[in-house]
């Protein structure tokens, strides 16, 4: 269609899904991935083939790649659940400025993380930290910010982003990544900005520390 692959547009509709429907991701993602891999055994062909059979061929030569990426979510997952536990993010409030500009500390700090931290981690604890200081009343807009500070945050770091480790563990110099900034820093400063204050007129920032 228009020169792009079906799958792409099934792929599309998926993450508007998620957007939308954010409380049933996983649903959403199960019945997309569903229809994706139905369309390419019924209309469609893998990289290996049409039918079951290629499928099968297909995950056998996949399988670590995916499982890596299984766990590599797991652990974040555990990693923000931990940070979570720790009570951290309830105490946030008395460190971040009120008004607006707590959420642009906020996101400027993901930025910061995830320089030294892998984006996805960087992007998953700042969900966290917003849950909390926004009194779980996050827009889909201000965690769109997240991501995108956090993903600017790892583009010029080699140990910030998943791509970026392997690019350097492939021999490419920590250097070649790092011009990466000069669109990465102005491009959290128009982000942030509007982030934030669109998330301060749904829910303000909490201005107080939680009990204990």
């Amino acid at each position: 269609l228009f020169g792009v692959p079906i799958e792409f547009y099934l792929f599309g509709l998926m993450l508007i899904g998620v957007a939308l429907f954010h409380k049933r991701a996983l649903a959403i993602g199960v019945i997309g991935l569903s229809v994706i891999i139905a369309y390419q055994a019924l209309a469609s062909a893998f990289p290996t083939g049409p039918g079951a059979a290629a499928l099968a061929r297909h995950f056998g030569h996949e399988w670590v790649t995916i499982a890596n990426l299984f766990l590599l979510l797991v652990g974040f997952e555990l990693l923000s659940n931990h940070f979570e536990r720790s009570n951290l993010p309830d105490h946030l409030p008395n460190w971040l400025p009120d008004g607006w500009t707590g959420g642009l500390a906020l996101l400027a700090a993901i930025f910061v993380i995830a320089a030294f931290l892998d984006n996805i981690a960087a992007a998953v604890l700042g969900g966290v930290v917003a849950r909390h200081v926004y009194q779980g009343k996050v827009t889909v807009g201000f965690l769109a910010a997240i991501v995108a500070a956090s993903n600017a945050g790892g583009s010029g770091s080699v140990i910030g982003d998943t791509t970026t480790t392997l690019m350097w563990l492939n021999g490419v110099s920590p250097l070649v990544v790092l011009p990466a900034y000069l669109a990465a820093v102005p491009a959290l400063a128009i982000i942030a900005v509007f982030g934030a204050r669109a998330q301060h007129r749904r829910q303000p920032i909490l201005a107080h520390d939680e009990p204990d």
